[in-house]
């Protein structure tokens, strides 16, 4: 039995319970300003009310398309490390109804609980407990939960994007004996946990338009046509999925990356270079602190407002050196970049290998190779201890980048004060 747990409109919720209101009663709006978001803010969260009445949507909508009666709108800024107390307070009361193994935090507002082995400690039936479990959080913390309740983690999922978070007890499930009458019916495709815009278009051009369509349609023809994918699509529309959290079985990250807004149009080569070699840099230190190696460097620069741009990935010889894997995306650019004006960079890795072998090159010493390796693990130790912007490097105070500024945000956004 697993319980699929989201904190309503988490970020706007918080925002509202810290001043003083009930996040389902209040228009509220939490607007992320700065020199890297147009439009004069983005909206990053919008409570429920605020959704409803003026058609607000997060991190789509901007301020400049806010309506000309929104004077009752309450505005705020994000506290990014608030909302990361607040997830900790909610998760530590989902301990107290599962052990670690069986909790998967997915992010920082959605949570899976694996209750098989515990929920006949603490009621009778399911949805008594998934009440309880709300109860607790909203005395707590203030928040709203919405929970899908299923026999497998996507049977939960889907109970609780399309049947919990539009109902007034915020509950939903789905069973294998409940699949003909709660999940076949569902035919907004992209509604559902892993089926994107794209697939979902790609399936209604062969006349699948919803999952009573996918769960009897030819299966070897959804392979052929889908390659593996068609295979899962079409467990999933059957309520198929064998992962197990205790046993960490549920698809991993496949990549680690970082993308950035820029604070202006860079039109100047040497500049995103600087931003380039930041993002890769911090990537890589994403992937040795998992003790990865990356096989594919992925670089995509573009513009939000005008065309231009491209999107590119080479395979590399597995590495985590910063100094090769930098190297890598700003040739990956310069063989690439047309001249356009640049707003958006993204730097991915992917291809990820354990970190325990190294492939020596000829065009340096073993004592070089290991040497940088070295310099990479004590720059990572010192940016821990004592903060990103500590040591930095001197290209970093060039006009253009970026990466001391952003050092002091969380998630690409204000941070607030600390909590404890």
């Amino acid at each position: 039995m697993i319980f699929a747990i989201d904190s309503k409109s988490f970020y706007a919720s918080v925002e509202a319970r810290s001043l003083g209101y009930d996040p389902l009663h209040v228009a509220l709006i939490v607007i992320s300003t700065g020199p890297n978001v147009g439009g004069g803010g983005l909206i990053l969260a919008t409570s429920p009310l605020a959704k409803k009445s003026y058609g607000l949507k997060s991190n789509v909508s901007r301020l400049r398309d806010m309506p000309k009666n929104a004077d009752k709108l309450i505005m705020t800024s994000p506290h990014m490390n608030l909302y990361i107390y607040i997830n900790t307070k909610i998760n530590n009361i989902y301990r107290r109804y599962v052990d670690e193994k069986n909790l998967h935090i997915y992010s920082i507002d959605e949570s899976f609980l694996d209750m098989t082995s515990t929920w006949k400690l603490f009621g009778n039936s399911k949805k008594q407990i998934a009440k309880q479990i709300q109860k607790e959080v909203l005395d707590e913390t203030g928040i709203y939960t919405t929970i899908g309740i299923g026999e497998n983690l996507t049977q939960a999922k889907i109970a609780m994007d399309v049947y919990a978070k539009n109902n007034d007890s915020r509950l939903g499930e789905i069973n294998y004996a409940s699949i003909k009458e709660r999940l076949w019916p569902i035919k907004n495709l992209n509604s559902v946990w892993s089926i994107g815009n794209k697939t979902a278009k790609k399936l209604q051009k062969i006349g699948i338009n919803s999952l009573d369509d996918l769960a009897h349609y030819d299966p070897y023809k959804l392979e052929k046509k889908f390659g593996v994918i068609g295979g899962q699509l079409y467990l999933l529309s059957w309520g198929i999925d064998r992962a197990v959290i205790s046993q960490k079985a549920y698809p991993k990250e496949k990549s680690y990356g970082n993308s950035q807004v820029l604070p202006r149009n860079y039109t100047k080569a040497d500049e995103i270079e600087v931003v380039l070699r930041e993002i890769s840099d911090q990537v890589a230190a994403r992937i040795r602190k998992h003790h990865f190696q990356t096989g594919l460097v992925h670089v995509w620069v573009g513009n939000e407002y005008t065309n231009g741009g491209f999107s590119k990935q080479n395979k590399i010889t597995p590495t985590n050196e910063s100094k090769i894997l930098n190297q890598i995306v700003v040739d990956i650019f310069h063989a690439n970049w047309k001249g356009d004006k640049i707003r958006n960079i993204s730097v991915y890795f992917g291809n990820l290998i354990p970190d325990n072998s190294q492939q020596f090159d000829l065009f340096r010493t073993s004592e070089q190779q290991i040497e940088e390796r070295k310099l990479d693990r004590i720059t990572d130790s010192l940016r821990l201890k004592f903060g990103f912007s500590k040591l930095v490097k001197a290209s970093s105070i060039l006009p253009g980048g970026t990466a001391i500024e952003r050092a002091g945000l969380v998630g690409g956004h204000n941070g607030g004060n600390s909590y404890e």
